[in-house]
C-alpha cells in the first residue's frame, strides 16, 4: 500500500511540467543546504564563544584511549600586555597589516592576492587576515580547497562578532606554530634568545615574526640565514607601514642577531615517540592545532616505556657516549607501531634513527632473500652446492666472505641461515636472480635498493622502522603491513578529520611464511643469536636475524614472537667501527631480548601455528634427512613440489635395517654421482 503511494506521488510530481519539476529539484537542494550551513555555523558559532573561557589543545591518546600527551605540553601563554609592542607591530605589518581596518576578511588582500598569483609573482603579503588565520589555527585543517577557504571566512567573522582585535592578536600570537615544535612567541623568545617576549629587540621581533611565513623552511635553528633574510623584509614593512623610522630599520638591518642553541626537551621520557606522532599530525595537518582534537594513536605508554628501559640499560653496558640505538615495535597483524625509540637521549639529540637514519642492514637482510627463495621452488633443506667455487662479482673484483673464515662447499638452506652463511646468500641470489628479491623487498617496503651482486648480503640502505615491518610478513602469514602511528582524528565536535585503517597485503604465500618462521627460530635456538635463549632469558617461541656491517659499523637484530616484532640498530651517527668483533648479536641482541621478555608481560606470545596445507617430516637435525635410530630430530614443514629427502642420515648409528638399506642407497647413489659426472 505504501510503495503504491508513494509511486502515485511520484508519477504525480513527474507529470508536472518540466520548469516546475527542475525549480522544486532546486529548492529542496537549497533547503537542505541551508539547514547543513546554519547547524554548522550555529555549532561554530558555540565554539568561537567558548574561546573567551580559554583556549584549550590537541590532545594524543594511547592505544587504550586514555590521554597520553598535549601537541604543545611546552607553551606558554601570555596577555598580550607582555608581548613587545615592536613583536606585534612586525607580526601585523609583514602579515596583515589592514588588521585594525578590516571585519575579518580583506577584500582588498584578497584581490591583491589574486592579482599577483594570476601574474604568477612572488607574494610578499597573503591573501589570510590574521583572524583567517587564527580561525585555520583553531578549527580547521591545512588542506587547501574552496570548502574550507569558505568555512575559513565564516569562521573569521564568528572570531570578530565575538572577540576584540586585542583578543584576537592575543589568541594568534600564542597559538601561532614558528618551527623547532615551538607554538606561540612566548616560548620561541626564550628558546632563541634566552629572555621573555616583552623583553624583544626590534631585530629579535622582525625575526620572529618572520617565521609565520615559512616555519620550516625558516627555522634559525636550521637555516639562520634564510632567517635573518626575511626578517629584513618584516623591518621593510614595518617601515613602509609607518611603525619605525627609517633610521631604526637601518640600524635593525646592521645589528647582529644571536640565537641560542636549540634547547632539545625538557623531558627525554617517550621524547621520540612522542615527537614522531606530533611530526605525523603535522605532515598532514600542517603546523597548526587546533584545540580540543583528539588524535588516537597506536602507541603502548608501558611498551614505550619498557623500549626506553631497554636501551637506556643496553647501551650503559657498552661504556660508550656517542653510541646510539633504536628500537621499534610494532604489531606484526596490523602493522600498529607500538613503542619507538630513536636514539639514546633525546634531550640531546632529537635526530630519530628509528625512522629518519638509513644504514645499511648487514645479514639482517637476508630473510627476505630467502623468503624469495622459498617462495621459487627452494625447500628449506634444499641442498647448495659448490659454495667454495663462487666466482668474484662486479666490477670491483667484490666477493663474500664468512665472518668466522670457514668455507663449506655444501649446505642447506636451513644450515646455511642458521650459520649467516654469506657464500650461501650470493649463491641464492645468483640462482635466483635479483628481481624477485627486490620486488618482494619493494612490496614489503624496502624501497630503492640496489640491483647490485652484494644486494643478498644487505649493502642497501633502509631505515628501523622499515625493516622491522618488513619482517611483520613471516609472524602474520604472508602479509606485508604498512606502518601506522595514528589512527583516528577528531574535530572538536567529534567529526573525523582522518581515519587510518591497517593496510595488509598478501606477499608470500602463509606455507612459505610459515617455513621461513622455522628457519628464524633455529637462528635463536642453534645459530648466530643462541645467546637470546643461554644467556638473555628468552624462552618463549620467537624467532629472528642478526646482522653486522662491514667494519662492524652497524649492529642489528630484528625478531618477532607471534605477537611483536622488534627492530634494533646500533651504531654511530657518523658511520664508523664500533668496536672488535661488534656483531649483532654482541650489540643489539641485548637490547632486543631485554624489551621483548618485558614485552611479553603484557602482550603474552603464544606458539606459531602450521597452515594444514604444510606436510611434516622427522629429518635428522645435523644431516637434514630421514633419520635413524640415533638421529637427533625434528620436525621439517614441506610445502607442495617441495622436494622431501629420501635419503638416510649417514652420520648416526641406524639398526640392522637401516644400515642395509643406507648401504643400498650409499651404491647406487655412487653410481649416480659417477653417472652425472660423465654426461656432464
Amino acid at each position: 500500500m505504501l510503495n503504491r503511494t508513494l509511486n502515485i506521488r511520484f508519477m504525480t510530481w513527474w507529470s508536472r511540467p518540466l520548469r516546475d519539476r527542475v525549480f522544486g529539484a532546486v529548492f529542496a537542494v537549497l533547503v537542505v543546504v541551508t539547514a547543513i550551513v546554519v547547524v554548522w555555523s550555529m555549532r561554530q558559532g558555540w565554539a568561537v564563544y567558548k574561546l573567551r573561557r580559554g583556549v584549550g589543545d590537541t590532545w594524543f591518546y594511547a592505544a587504550d584511549g586514555k590521554p597520553w600527551f598535549r601537541m604543545d605540553e611546552q607553551r606558554r601563554d601570555v596577555p598580550l600586555s607582555d608581548i613587545s609592542p615592536d613583536l606585534q607591530h612586525a607580526v601585523i605589518a609583514v602579515e596583515d597589516h589592514r588588521f585594525y581596518r578590516h571585519f575579518g576578511i580583506d577584500p582588498i588582500g584578497v584581490g591583491r592576492a589574486a592579482w599577483r598569483d594570476a601574474r604568477g609573482g612572488d607574494r610578499m603579503e597573503g591573501g589570510s587576515t590574521l583572524t583567517q588565520q587564527l580561525a585555520r589555527t583553531l578549527f580547521l585543517s591545512n588542506k587547501r580547497t574552496i570548502g574550507r577557504k569558505a568555512q575559513e571566512a565564516v569562521l573569521a567573522l564568528l572570531l570578530e562578532q565575538e572577540l576584540t582585535k586585542p583578543q584576537i592578536l592575543e589568541l594568534y600570537l600564542n597559538r601561532i606554530y614558528l618551527s623547532g615544535g615551538v607554538y606561540g612567541v612566548e616560548s620561541m623568545a626564550r628558546d632563541l634568545f634566552g629572555k621573555r617576549t616583552r623583553d624583544v629587540t626590534l631585530p629579535e621581533a622582525a625575526l620572529i615574526a618572520g617565521l609565520i611565513r615559512a616555519p620550516s623552511a625558516l627555522s634559525p635553528w636550521s637555516n639562520l640565514e634564510g632567517a635573518i633574510d626575511r626578517s629584513h623584509v618584516v623591518l621593510q614593512r614595518m617601515r613602509e607601514e609607518g611603525f619605525i623610522t627609517a633610521d631604526q630599520e637601518r640600524a635593525a638591518v646592521r645589528t647582529k642577531v644571536r640565537v641560542r642553541p636549540y634547547p632539545g626537551a625538557e623531558q627525554a621520557r617517550a621524547g621520540y615517540a612522542k615527537e614522531f606522532l606530533r611530526q605525523q599530525f603535522r605532515d598532514r595537518f600542517g603546523g597548526d592545532h587546533p584545540p580540543d582534537w583528539s588524535v588516537m594513536t597506536t602507541f603502548v605508554p608501558e611498551l614505550q616505556d619498557a623500549a626506553e628501559r631497554s636501551v637506556e640499560d643496553g647501551l650503559r653496558r657498552f661504556g660508550q657516549p656517542q653510541l646510539q640505538a633504536a628500537l621499534v615495535a610494532i604489531d606484526p597483524s596490523t602493522g600498529d607501531i607500538l613503542a619507538m625509540v630513536g636514539g639514546r637521549d633525546f634531550r640531546q639529540s632529537q635526530f630519530n634513527r628509528a625512522y629518519r637514519s638509513r644504514r645499511q642492514p648487514g645479514s639482517a637482510f637476508k630473510p627476505l632473500l630467502y623468503a624469495s627463495a622459498l617462495s621459487h621452488g627452494f625447500s628449506p633443506v634444499s641442498v647448495l652446492e659448490g659454495l667454495s667455487s663462487i666466482a668474484p662479482q662486479g666490477p670491483d673484483e667484490w666477493a663474500p666472505r664468512n665472518a668466522t673464515g670457514d668455507d663449506p662447499d655444501t649446505l642447506t638452506v636451513r644450515a646455511a641461515m642458521i650459520e649467516s652463511n654469506n657464500r650461501a646468500a650470493t649463491m641464492l641470489q645468483q640462482k635466483i636472480g635479483s628481481r624477485p628479491v627486490l620486488r618482494l623487498a619493494s612490496s614489503a617496503g624496502l624501497r630503492d635498493l640496489p640491483d647490485v651482486p652484494s644486494l643478498s648480503l644487505g649493502t642497501g640502505l633502509v631505515t628501523p622502522l622499515d625493516l622491522t615491518a618488513a619482517f611483520a610478513m613471516f609472524p602474520n602469514g604472508g602479509f606485508a603491513v604498512q606502518p601506522r602511528a595514528l589512527v583516528r582524528v577528531t574535530d572538536a565536535d567529534g567529526g573525523v578529520a582522518y581515519d587510518n585503517p591497517a593496510r595488509a597485503d598478501r606477499v608470500i604465500s602463509p606455507d612459505v611464511a610459515y617455513q621461513m618462521v622455522t628457519l628464524l627460530e633455529d637462528v635463536m635456538d642453534r645459530g648466530t643469536a643462541t645467546a637470546a635463549r643461554t644467556t638473555y632469558g628468552v624462552r618463549f617461541p620467537s624467532g629472528g636475524k642478526t646482522g653486522t656491517t662491514d667494519e662492524f659499523k652497524d649492529a642489528w637484530f630484528v625478531g618477532f614472537s607471534s605477537s611483536l616484532v622488534t627492530g634494533v640498530w646500533v651504531g654511530f651517527d657518523q658511520p664508523a667501527t664500533i668496536g672488535r668483533e661488534a656483531y649483532g648479536s654482541r650489540y643489539a641482541l641485548p637490547i632486543w631480548s631485554e624489551f621483548m621478555r618485558r614485552a611479553a608481560r603484557r602482550r603474552p606470545p603464544r606458539e606459531f601455528e602450521a597452515p594444514d596445507t604444510l606436510r611434516p617430516v622427522a629429518l635428522c637435525r645435523v644431516s637434514y634427512l630421514r633419520p635413524v635410530e640415533g638421529c637427533p630430530t625434528y620436525t621439517e614443514y614441506f610445502k607442495e613440489g617441495d622436494d622431501v629427502p629420501s635419503r638416510l642420515c649417514p652420520l648416526h648409528q641406524g639398526s640392522v635395517k637401516q644400515e642395509i638399506k643406507r648401504a643400498v642407497q650409499g651404491f647406487f647413489g655412487a653410481i649416480g654421482r659417477k653417472l652425472r659426472g660423465i654426461f656432464r
